[in-house]
């Protein structure tokens, strides 16, 4: 099944076809008014999308039943998937959840997860069995007429992860949900509401990927991350989107008393990318990092940074951001640090690095950086240099040739966010860079 092209019966046919309670409806309709009446952002990289050729639901013939054996999906699928290395990659993880185009096609947790009760389930499935505990948090962190591609996933949303970790419980493997976007012009767009409740801790990671086909493809997630009091969150991600993907993406935390959040964000392909995760530090003694990658090559213009929101007593945030531009690209940072009057006794970090691999390349650093009270701080460093003919020749001196050398100094570039993956991440991501270099 498949519907292309959005009015508002197209999304009345989504609701339907999902079997939604109408309070789900009416948030869908509410936003699908406030996606027609938004305009596009008036910042950033030219956004050139028809929306009237883009699939906003498709559904591969096959039961709709989420399945948790592999043997149980459609064989094509799970080779394609294996080719991806996503199979093999569950062997290190508590849990796992694979979404191909718009529905969740697998997903399965460790049995000893179940028994500390912690829920890791679709979000559909969730509206379902947990009503109460998804309208306590859905749609309250990141409002859906905040931005026209937020406002547009409220209305089309399918698929997508929902976690909740209960008080007191910390997992000792990470949970992943898998992303795989297939058809020409298809657009995706999960949902993902996390809740990281008090005294708990929580390891999420995320792959995305999309084969290359010359129509354009469009991502415009929503991920929405709760974390409780004395709590800890850290979200991975991985994107290797196609060079025909425009990657428009919402990331925001809720972060309580003593609560720490972590983003480590990795971009690597993509038409554009526009992502700017976000920490909002409420609680007092609270804390955000965000650490984040971007490799741009011919014809892609990654656009991304983080937003740190300081509100309460002695919050300390730190963004690390890293580019790469290569062969005519364009890796721009853009950047929110803002503490408020009520932040006192808070610091913000900011260290933004980018690195320019030929002269047909280039990189904004496009930061606002605001601090509303005497007794906070904020620290801004940003760098732009190119490989030097001189560590080139060092390498080469010692008989490792050109490219490999290359290769070394821009893997050392990119130390800081490799070290914070799991090490099976860390080798996947060597061997994009490699690719892409």
């Amino acid at each position: 099944m498949e519907i292309k092209g959005i009015d508002i019966n197209k999304v009345k046919t989504i609701s339907k076809i999902k079997g939604e309670d109408d309070w789900i409806l009416d948030y869908r309709l509410d936003s699908f008014s406030k996606f027609e009446k938004l305009q596009m952002p008036s910042f950033g990289p030219k956004i050139d999308l028809n929306f009237e050729e883009i699939i906003y639901y498709k559904r591969n013939l096959q039961d709709d039943k989420i399945q948790s054996d592999w043997n149980n999906v459609l064989k094509p699928v799970v080779s394609e998937l294996d080719d991806l290395g996503v199979l093999e990659s569950e062997k290190h993880l508590g849990g796992m959840g694979v979404q191909y185009e718009s529905e969740v096609i697998y997903h399965k947790m460790l049995e000893e997860l179940e028994n500390k009760k912690v829920i890791f389930t679709s979000i559909e499935m969730a509206m379902k069995e947990y009503p109460d505990l998804v309208k306590k948090y859905f749609g309250k962190i990141v409002n859906n007429g905040e931005n026209k591609f937020a406002a547009l996933n409220g209305a089309v949303f399918s698929g997508g992860s929902f976690i909740y970790i209960p008080p007191n419980t910390t997992l000792d493997r990470p949970l992943q949900s898998y992303f795989r976007i297939n058809s020409k012009n298809m657009g995706q767009f999960e949902r993902t509401l996390i809740i990281v409740d008090d005294n708990s801790s929580l390891h999420y990671i995320e792959g995305c990927t999309a084969p290359t086909y010359s129509e354009s493809s469009l991502h415009a997630a929503v991920v929405e991350i709760y974390v409780g009091k004395n709590s800890h969150c850290r979200y991975s991600t991985i994107q290797n989107w196609a060079p025909n993907v425009y990657n428009l993406v919402t990331k925001r935390a809720l972060v309580d008393d003593g609560g720490s959040m972590e983003w480590i964000d990795g971009n690597i392909g993509s038409k554009v990318t526009m992502k700017y995760p976000c920490c909002v530090l409420k609680g007092d003694n609270s804390s955000g990092t965000c650490i984040t990658i971007s490799v741009a090559s011919n014809g892609q213009d990654q656009d991304s940074g983080a937003r740190m929101i300081h509100l309460g007593k002695n919050t300390k945030s730190n963004i690390i951001s890293k580019s790469i531009a290569r062969n005519g690209g364009n890796a721009t940072y853009r950047g929110k640090v803002l503490i408020n009057a009520s932040a006192k006794n808070s610091s913000a970090n900011v260290k933004c690095d980018t690195l320019i691999l030929d002269a047909k390349s280039k990189s904004d650093t496009i930061p606002v950086n605001a601090c509303f009270n005497k007794t906070s701080s904020v620290e801004h460093e940003a760098t732009v240099s190119k490989i030097s003919e001189d560590n080139l020749f060092y390498l080469m001196s010692r008989g490792i040739s050109r490219e490999r050398a290359m290769e070394l100094i821009v893997l050392g570039f990119l130390e800081k966010f490799r070290e914070e993956l799991p090490m099976e991440y860390a080798v996947e991501l060597n061997q994009l860079i490699k690719r892409n270099l």
